[in-house]
């Protein structure tokens, strides 16, 4: 089920052959490969457009929302010990810088 497989495409093809002619289905074909050509080169113009460190910022601030209930009940709880773990790594830091600075005996 599903899809198009190569036997179905052989067979659409020997139809559309019979009915229109060898010289149509060639013209046929050719101006269907020109506009796929041409649909993929108005993409990569539209891609070489596009500001790509905008949308990657976009995509950091949508990675922050959360997913499912578990994730925006946890984020709704506990949005202190998110600041105030930045806050126990800096305490940290200063502590291990001030111990590394006293000389040992």
């Amino acid at each position: 089920m599903g899809g198009l497989h190569l036997l179905d495409l052989i067979v659409i093809l020997a139809i559309a052959l019979l009915i229109v002619g060898p010289k149509t289905v060639q013209s046929l074909s050719r101006k269907a490969g020109k506009g796929v050509g041409q649909a993929k080169t108005m993409k990569d113009q539209v891609m070489a457009e596009l500001p790509m460190e905008e949308i990657s910022g976009i995509s950091n601030t949508f990675s922050k929302i959360p997913l499912s209930p578990q994730q925006a009940v946890q984020k709704l709880l506990l949005p202190e010990q998110e600041n105030k773990q930045p806050e126990a790594k800096q305490e940290v830091k200063k502590e291990s810088s001030s111990s590394s600075s006293t000389p040992v005996e």
